[in-house]
């Protein structure tokens, strides 16, 4: 009699992991209607329709929120647009998918260095060389852009004050 109560309540639980755990989807699938809308997305890139690509790639981010691909993409229109601080914030939701993303990790560095946070660029590029092991591109190309530096941009000129004839 002590333990029908325990054996009961043990077995409610398993039935409901079991139950629960059936209807999740892997993570590694991602809706094929997201994955279609990528495409359109990419293409409408390439088209040079950033507006366009930028409307279907964030539909794709609604369809399915483990689309990575549609982040990564999202964030190379962001910088294409001149917008790093949003670019990182892209990269970063694509990294929370998949830490050991090369190409997400250079990318965001890219945008770092835009940004002129040079030392954490600097973190995201060694992160890379410990992901790749030997040289490889995403490396060598994120090393040269922390070697050029942040972007230079003009400073404010001071007019000289026009005086009025009183």
């Amino acid at each position: 009699m002590r333990y029908s109560s325990v054996a009961l309540a043990a077995a409610l639980a398993a039935v409901c992991m079991g139950t629960s755990l059936s209807g999740q989807k892997p993570d590694d699938r991602v809706d094929p209607r997201s994955m279609a809308l990528l495409a359109q997305g990419r293409a409408a890139r390439a088209a040079g329709n950033l507006d366009g690509a930028t409307d279907l790639l964030e539909t794709a981010a609604v369809v399915d929120p483990r689309n990575r691909g549609a982040f990564v993409t999202l964030a190379e229109v962001a910088q294409a647009r001149g917008l790093p601080g949003k670019a990182i914030r892209l990269y970063r939701e694509a990294l929370l998918l998949e830490p050991n993303d090369v190409a997400a990790l250079q990318g965001q560095g890219d945008a770092l260095v835009a940004k002129g946070a040079i030392i954490r660029a600097q973190a995201n590029l060694a992160r890379i060389r410990t992901l790749c092991k030997t040289g490889c591109a995403p490396a060598t190309e994120l090393a040269a852009t922390i070697a050029k530096g942040p972007p230079v941009t003009t400073a404010q000129i001071d007019k000289p004050a026009v005086k009025s004839a009183e």
